[in-house]
């Protein structure tokens, strides 16, 4: 019963979780209407799969994730989509088959290519990888298709409080750096960096509001300011 149009005016920027389709076919149609309104309106899109099996299966997700994708601009990570080598024959496997948990450079650019072929309405594609030390020590880095090339980001190694909520900090960090005209690397390396100081806060949210910070961690610039 809400009118998505009405909703959205005077915005111009929506972003979207996986989570809330998950929820009731209700929210799905919702979600699928709020896309379609904001594209029509001019929006930016964005989408975070955010895939959680407890929520839902990972088919149905992928089915239902997969029909968003002809509306979204900015896409965060890389699942759970369907990126078929045959839309005819699904058997014939999908692009991101096989793919590494930490692929390297070449790899994660050819899927990106991939996604791009299909939905040429995406400008920017980011996924972040992470690499597990031990329970309270991980790296972090990131790779992201913006402007014809692929970026990939430093790698940030730290001690974990709470890493619940890392990766809507990674999209929040992405969208703010966009928004306020980064280069491509200070856009990668910054959301990789608003990530990382997530993980030293307790909760689900990064409450940082200092990007002089944030930027200094981008930078690896730990200078004591006197």
């Amino acid at each position: 019963m809400i009118d998505a149009d009405e909703l959205l005016e005077g915005f111009d920027w929506l972003h979207l979780s996986g989570i809330t389709p998950a929820l009731s076919e209700s929210c799905r149609e919702f979600i699928l209407r709020l896309m379609k309104t904001a594209k029509e309106k001019g929006l930016t899109v964005s989408f975070d799969g955010n895939f959680r099996s407890k929520l839902w299966g990972w088919d149905e997700a992928r089915d239902y994730c997969t029909q968003c994708l002809p509306y979204v601009d900015v896409l965060f990570g890389i699942e759970p989509y369907h990126l078929y080598k045959n839309d005819d024959d699904p058997a014939a496997g999908d692009y991101k088959d096989g793919l590494s948990m930490h692929p390297s450079y070449e790899d994660q650019d050819e899927v990106f290519q991939r996604f791009i072929e299909k939905y040429p309405n995406i400008k920017c594609i980011a996924r972040h990888v992470r690499y597990a030390h031990s329970g309270s020590e991980n790296s972090l880095m990131a790779y992201m298709w913006y402007d014809g090339h692929t970026f990939e980001s430093k790698k940030f190694t730290f001690n974990i409080l709470d890493r619940v909520g890392g990766g809507d900090a990674f999209a929040s960090g992405l969208i703010y750096a966009m928004m306020n005209n980064y280069k491509p690397m200070d856009m990668i390396n910054f959301a990789v960096a608003s990530s990382v100081i997530k993980h030293t806060i307790h909760g689900d949210g990064n409450i940082v509001d200092d990007v002089e910070s944030i930027r200094n961690l981008m930078n690896m610039n730990y200078d004591i300011k006197r």
